[in-house]
């Protein structure tokens, strides 16, 4: 299903994009699209145009130093709080009330979040290899990566960058590494592919001061949240002893391992979808 694409100003002023596919008058709750640290809304358009196929709304926003969404000229604002504060911003022109957030990787720590600080706008969180503990090894690998520009010629260069900079990325399919390519550069007028966000993002994790939040008090305001977990069966961010502390934390969240997939499942493996058509089935 095509979608439109909106602008919504943020509260300090900066025009953030975001892709709206399906019906506003779709009577259950639109979902809310979170993509991970670096990425856009272009990673949710086969998810997005598969789930609105028979009406319902999907919201896929870039968030700020993103995509299409405007640069942030103090680095310093890139964090959980603002990205927050931003989709409040969006919820509130949209004139949405409630929503079930399909979050990946930051979009489901986002998603926690939400739980404590707008708890009534959840009717369900989907978390996309995510939990309240990140797997150090694994985000030291995303740091590396994304912390300076790494301009390619062409598409070739592109895919074998980030074959290089993420060797423990996986996918079922081969075929995704290119379409993963296009998702994460973008085309310059000098012709070069340069990575689709500020390098600024960064910023705030590299400060000295900087110090992983506890995210447990997050999951738990959760409690009366329908939860889906997925996480690939590669995940160098999720490890599988969180997966089974947060089953004893909220026994009612449904897990599932995507085999051949690591951080983060793409959405389209089979078990992905099956899962996703249950528990969206259901909220």
């Amino acid at each position: 299903m095509p979608y439109a694409e909106r602008r919504i100003t943020s509260q300090d002023n900066l025009s953030l994009y975001l892709r709206d596919y399906g019906d506003a008058l779709y009577p259950r709750p639109p979902v809310l699209c979170l993509g991970g640290l670096t990425r856009n809304s272009k990673d949710f358009d086969g998810f997005a145009e598969w789930i609105s196929g028979d009406g319902r709304r999907v919201i896929a926003p870039d968030y700020r130093g993103r995509g299409r969404s405007a640069y942030d000229p103090d680095w310093r604002n890139y964090e959980p709080g603002a990205y927050l504060r931003d989709i409040g911003a969006i919820l509130a022109a949209l004139n949405i009330h409630h929503v079930v957030v399909v979050g990946t990787s930051l979009g489901g720590i986002l998603g926690m979040a939400m739980g404590a600080a707008m708890p009534t706008a959840l009717a369900g969180l989907v978390m996309n290899d995510v939990g309240p503990e990140i797997e150090t090894e694994g985000l030291a690998h995303i740091i590396a990566y994304i912390r300076e520009d790494r301009p390619q010629d062409d598409w070739d260069g592109a895919v074998a960058t980030i074959r290089e900079m993420l060797p423990n990325l996986a996918f079922q399919d081969d075929a995704v590494w290119l379409k993963m390519a296009q998702n994460t550069f973008r085309e310059c007028e000098d012709g070069k592919l340069r990575f689709d966000w500020d390098i600024n993002i960064v910023k705030p994790i590299l400060e000295p001061s900087y110090e992983t939040p506890d995210l447990w008090p997050l999951f738990r305001s959760l409690a009366n949240v329908p939860l889906l977990l997925l996480r690939g069966s590669e995940s160098d961010i999720l490890s599988r002893d969180c997966v089974a502390r947060m089953q004893t934390e909220h026994p009612g969240m449904t897990a599932v391992e995507i085999p051949g997939a690591g951080h983060v499942p793409t959405l389209a493996e089979p078990e992905s979808r099956a899962a996703l058509e249950r528990f969206l089935a259901e909220h």
